[in-house]
């Protein structure tokens, strides 16, 4: 089966809408949603309904921490930029909405694939994977062959071998990478909303485990669109070049 894994959204329809057409005609029968489906961005609401559709019609999601953000609310330790997007965000959603974002775990297992947002060690915690020793450390914390996440924004692929080994390398879109079960793997599909590689296309990857392989993917779209809705919406500016130029 080829499933289809999104991760880091961000209130982005016109990326989400490419990437899911995309998915369609690369063949993708599952669908995983690694979490971040709001903040930045100027569709919260559409991009939740439509994970919630995707949702009731079998895909598995996670709670990101924007999504996490948007359901308690600002705090007070805050920067005015975050808190600001949080307190928007949060009046374009409705109740249901936002109890969708609550009801999402945390992590979710499918047989020996792990899906989580930030990390396997501490999923609560948000911490990144930046390197090799983040890496090992979250594929120590589970005894899955496969873990999947986001939260980075970039692509990315680590792997390691029965001896503790471990490697890691930037994917070429398009280009199926074997990933035999005899090792363990932690596959970042990067940024659907909010690519920060210096490649504004809309980046998620396909998981074949017949075939033991993921193809990682980069999908262009309006992404000048997608800004002038945020400038529009009176969000911060720096949102919007950031989609033109993939920061």
């Amino acid at each position: 089966m080829k499933t289809a894994l999104l991760s880091d959204l961000h209130a982005n329809r016109e990326a989400v809408e490419a990437v899911l057409e995309h998915a369609h005609a690369h063949g993708a029968q599952a669908y995983v949603l690694l979490g971040d489906f709001v903040g930045y961005g100027a569709d919260p609401g559409w991009v939740v309904d439509e994970v919630r559709a995707l949702v009731r019609g079998g895909a598995l999601a996670v709670q990101g921490n924007h999504d996490r953000a948007v359901v308690l609310g600002p705090t007070a330790t805050m920067r005015p930029e975050p808190r600001r997007v949080v307190e928007w965000t949060r009046n374009q959603l409705d109740a249901a909405q936002i109890d969708f974002l609550a009801s999402l775990p945390l992590q979710q297992q499918q047989g020996d694939r792990l899906y989580v947002h930030a990390n396997a060690w501490a999923p609560s915690e948000w911490e990144y994977i930046v390197g090799r020793t983040d890496a090992v450390r979250s594929l120590h914390a589970t005894r899955c062959r496969y873990t999947f996440c986001g939260h980075m924004h970039e692509p990315k692929l680590y792997h390691l071998s029965s001896v503790g080994k471990c490697g890691d390398f930037v994917p070429t879109p398009g280009v199926a990478i074997p990933v035999p079960p005899h090792r363990q793997w932690l596959i970042i599909p990067g940024s659907a909303g909010q690519p920060r590689d210096g490649n504004p296309a809309a980046a998620y990857a396909i998981f074949d485990d017949a075939e033991h392989s993921i193809t990682y993917h980069r999908v262009p779209y309006d992404h000048e669109a997608a800004g002038a809705k945020i400038r529009a919406a009176d969000l911060p500016q720096r949102l919007a070049s950031r989609l033109e130029d993939g920061q």
